[in-house]
């Protein structure tokens, strides 16, 4: 069941989103509360599990990863501990930084982040199309980055209004 959150609770996110770093004092002005009170709301608001943790954005090419790929992978089997088993060596690649089950066509796809494109293929062709259970493995790359919003769209009103 979604967490329901009133306007003050919208504005809280809404600034983190944009800011994680804030200080709670700089939050609660932004948001027209005092600190104590700003304080105990985003405390409930992680401990319900809506605010997960705090992470900084890297601008990937200034630390030299210039290119962002990303792989669509079809498996031969898709019973539930062959999908685990596939997400656990996700989980170990470093060069995927989100992975995605999907309806359709292929049943992943894969954002991958590496210095350069013969990192990228090394890893398609030593890693993942070595991988078992892997049957099709088809990439794109990224020419550039049109939009990156993290969080979710908080101007979509919920159920309450």
């Amino acid at each position: 069941m979604a967490f329901r959150l009133d306007a003050t609770d919208r504005r809280i996110l809404r600034e983190l989103m944009a800011d994680g770093a804030l200080t709670n004092v700089a939050l609660a002005k932004k948001v027209g509360l005092s600190a104590p009170p700003c304080l105990r709301r985003v405390r409930a608001l992680e401990a319900a599990g809506v605010i997960q943790g705090y992470t900084a954005l890297v601008d990937e090419q200034a630390l030299g990863f210039e290119l962002t790929a990303f792989a669509l992978v079809g498996l031969h089997n898709q019973a539930e501990p062959d999908l685990r088993a596939f997400e656990d060596l996700v989980l170990s690649w470093p060069v995927v930084r989100e992975a995605h089950m999907l309806s359709g066509e292929s049943d992943y796809i894969l954002k991958c982040v590496t210095p350069d494109l013969s990192t990228f293929q090394d890893f398609v062709l030593k890693e993942l199309t070595a991988a078992p259970n892997v049957a099709s493995v088809k990439t794109n790359l990224a020419i550039r980055r049109a939009k990156l919003a993290p969080g979710v769209p908080l101007s979509v009103p919920d159920d309450a209004g």
